[in-house]
């Protein structure tokens, strides 16, 4: 298995900078400080991706990114803010290892320009429709 930095970070092996914990969950300063105050929060346990977590620890990782949100709110007063999960290669995962972003936001602080000049043009009622049925039937209970 090839070494996993924020599973280094878990068991102290590796420095970070943490804002809070739980047993089963941690969150710490992420080393590019893009905006003053950007947090990754982990699960303790290697998971890799979204597609691997088990719902009750997800559960946790997020209500743990709500604390951190909240207190960035407070520390930093920024004017937003983002939470992202990023899975695979294609989806711009850079580390093997399940990660929530939570990103206090500045006007013009230029990151995130996803839909900037071109954003998609809204989709048609029936496509969302056909799209939502196509989803469906995959859920679990």
């Amino acid at each position: 298995m090839t070494p996993c930095p924020f599973c280094d970070i878990a068991a102290g092996r590796l420095p970070a900078s943490v804002v809070a914990q739980t047993d089963r969950a941690m969150a710490f300063l992420d080393l590019r400080q893009a905006t003053e105050g950007h947090v990754l929060v982990i699960p303790r346990q290697h998971v890799e991706t979204i597609f691997d977590i088990e719902p009750e620890l997800a559960g946790e990782v997020m209500a743990l990114g709500v604390r951190v949100a909240h207190a960035l709110r407070q520390a930093f007063r920024p004017a937003g803010l983002n939470l992202w999960q990023s899975n695979g290669k294609a989806g711009g995962q850079e580390v093997p290892h399940f990660h929530l972003h939570v990103q206090p936001r500045r006007v013009g602080d230029g990151l995130f320009h996803v839909y900037a000049g071109r954003p998609p043009a809204p989709a048609s009622r029936e496509a969302l429709d056909g799209l939502a049925e196509r989803i469906r039937p995959f859920l679990s209970p």
